[in-house]
This record gives structure tokens, sequence and C-alpha cells, in this order.
């Protein structure tokens, strides 16, 4: 994926300051998801701006923050590399995706964040399943709004990725 970045300088002008393509983290205890993280801050942005990258010091955004990115999930056909060492892995997970880790809520990949998690389906299809057992089948185009819930994103699909655009705004979870 392609990365621009627009800025502006001390005169007021507006200018390129990035065009780069950037590559995907792969966490190993993610089964071949691929992580493509865009941009994003840990506060609310002030403009305008130079076009630096800002602090954002985790995969989820904290309250006040944002994240923007997109994520790809293999086919049921993929076989992810299996995890001689667990902790190892575990590891790499957290330093690759920071606080990935700590949102997961069972080994079949359910997790939750305290974020508002704005989603679109850009190619292949998924299910998204509630841990009440709910799911829904999500083709390319269809949009999620994903508010704070214990979710998992499955592809059921033989031999197609699945490709989906994600937006994180941190939130404040009460209660």
């Amino acid at each position: 994926m392609r990365r621009v970045v627009t800025g502006q300088r001390d005169d007021g002008k507006s200018v390129f300051v990035e065009d780069r393509d950037l590559e995907p983290v792969l966490p190993p205890v993610l089964g071949g998801n691929r992580i493509y993280e865009m941009w994003g801050a840990d506060e609310q942005p002030k403009l305008p701006t130079d076009g630096s990258r800002p602090a954002a010091d985790g995969y989820f955004a904290p309250a006040g923050g944002y994240r923007f990115g997109f994520f790809t999930i293999p086919p049921t056909s993929h076989e992810p590399e299996p995890i001689a060492d667990m902790d190892a892995a575990l590891a790499e997970t957290e330093r690759l995706t920071p606080g990935m880790t700590k949102a997961v809520t069972d080994n079949e990949g359910m997790h939750f964040t305290d974020t508002v998690d704005f989603l679109i389906v850009m190619e292949g299809e998924v299910h998204l399943e509630l841990d009440g057992g709910e799911s829904k089948l999500l083709k390319a185009g269809d949009c999620v709004v994903q508010n704070g819930t214990n979710h998992a994103w499955y592809n059921r699909h033989p031999d197609a990725t699945a490709v989906i655009f994600v937006a994180f705004v941190g939130g404040t979870r009460e209660g």
C-alpha cells in the first residue's frame, strides 16, 4: 500500500511531504493477517500541520486519539507457520502491534477495545462474530460501526483474501 501525506509550509502553502510504499506487519499469532498502519495520533489533531507523523504509541487509539489502516485476513486454504514458542510469538506480536495481545479475550480471536471502529470490506468477504454467537457475512462494500464490543473476524472463503479498511477512534469505557 502507498501512503501520500500532505502538510503546510510556514508560508501557508500546501505541500506533499511523503510518498512511499508501506510494508505490512505480520504478527505471528494472527495466523497470516497482514496489518498496514497508515496513520494515527494519540490526541486530537491541531491544524495546520507540517505533515510530520504524530505520536501514536499503540495499535489501538487511546481516548481522544485515532488510527487509520488496513488489515487482511487470509483464506481458509492459507496454512500459517506453526508456532514453536508461543511466549516468543506473543512478545513479537506485542512488539509489532502494541496492545493487540491485551485486547484478545479467547483463543478463537475474540477481542474488544475502548474504540469505535469504522470498517469497510474492500475485497473479499468476512464473517463478523459477536461473543453471543451471532454472526454476519460482510462482502466488499459493506460497512461496520463496531462500538467497543467483543468480536472476532473470520474469512471462511477457501481461496480469497479479505481486505478491510479500519479507522479506530479512541473512547472511554464506563462501567
